[in-house]
């Protein structure tokens, strides 16, 4: 596991805003300087996810098919056997990703649906693959469960400015997120944390989510940024579509912001472009989630991204697990 980014001091909200109103060529070419002086411009970081417990969710997230809440959303589901995710993520290593992630649609996770992720941390962490869970809200003591097991990143995402939250999410609070992401580094877990955007927010909310994350203490080692997957018979189905050169100036902020994480781009690839996502790397993005799925969402298939990948000249970023 690396060490911890240096956090690089507070960012004020008028800083971050006026990084978002600069001329794009030079926010850019901006984002392109500061990712070049701490990572290969050519290589990006592979992660694959893989749903262990899908459905059945008690939050009530705008965006989000699983919760219980929305008519027509998906069905609560077992958790998946230890066998089948060893499966996932043994194919997962053969295609190439770095990082294997596992996902539960809980609030919570009681210690009783704890116990059969600690088993599979453990399993896949001795495969020689990066280890990352999001179980919804730790209580104390489970996060020193997961590192114990092997774990190396909990996700768990902001999802939008404070400002903003209550009009996505009502079923838990802005500092519920935070005290979760305390408890994840004081068991000395690497922190992946970012947030969704094209939820209707405005781009001074985008800079807000931002500014939490850019001043979080140290900064996350990763952070996904998620373009609204608009899913039928959820709250969020009918938003207006961001455009496309707005996603690719929060991707450019969040690099300047954020030097030394790895900015990811995760939920809504299936609908970009070669050419978009090709402006979203040139603006500092160096990681992807890998694979023909994420949670209950679509994602580009791994043929597919060898080949952008190939065209670029890029090529996967070695495990550093």
């Amino acid at each position: 596991m690396t060490n911890p980014p240096v956090h690089p001091g507070k960012w004020k909200l008028a800083a971050i805003e006026a990084l978002f109103d600069l001329p794009f060529m030079d926010l850019v070419f901006r984002a392109q300087g500061v990712h070049r002086e701490h990572f290969d411009p050519n290589k990006v970081q592979l992660s694959t996810l893989l749903s262990i417990k899908t459905g059945g969710c008690p939050e009530d997230c705008g965006y989000c098919p699983q919760s219980a809440r929305h008519e027509g959303s998906e069905a609560g589901q077992d958790m998946l056997s230890v066998d089948a995710v060893l499966q996932a993520a043994e194919q997962a290593k053969q295609a190439g990703a770095t990082r294997f992630c596992m996902g539960a649609a809980w609030r919570s996770p009681k210690q009783r649906d704890l116990e059969p992720v600690l088993d599979m941390v453990r399993q896949v962490k001795a495969m020689g693959l990066e280890t990352c869970a999001t179980l919804g809200m730790l209580k104390d003591g489970q996060a020193q469960q997961l590192r114990e097991a092997g774990l190396d990143y909990y996700n768990h995402n902001l999802d939008t400015a404070p400002e903003f939250y209550g009009e996505i999410i009502t079923t838990r609070v802005y500092q519920d997120r935070l005290d979760t992401l305390d408890r994840v580094r004081d068991a000395g877990l690497s922190v992946c944390c970012g947030g969704i955007v094209g939820m209707g927010e405005s781009r001074a909310q985008r800079a807000g989510l931002l500014a939490q994350l850019a001043n979080l203490d140290p900064q996350p080692e990763s952070v996904p940024v998620n373009m609204l997957v608009r899913v039928e018979n959820t709250p969020l189905a009918d938003t207006a579509e961001l455009d496309p050169l707005e996603f690719v100036r929060t991707i450019a902020v969040a690099r300047i912001l954020m030097p030394t994480s790895h900015v990811r781009l995760s939920a809504g690839r299936t609908a970009m472009s070669e050419p978009l996502q090709a402006l979203c790397f040139l603006s500092g993005a160096n990681s992807i989630f890998y694979g023909e799925k994420l949670l209950t969402t679509g994602n580009p298939d791994v043929e597919r991204d060898q080949q952008l990948l190939t065209k670029l000249g890029m090529s996967a970023e070695s495990c550093h697990a």
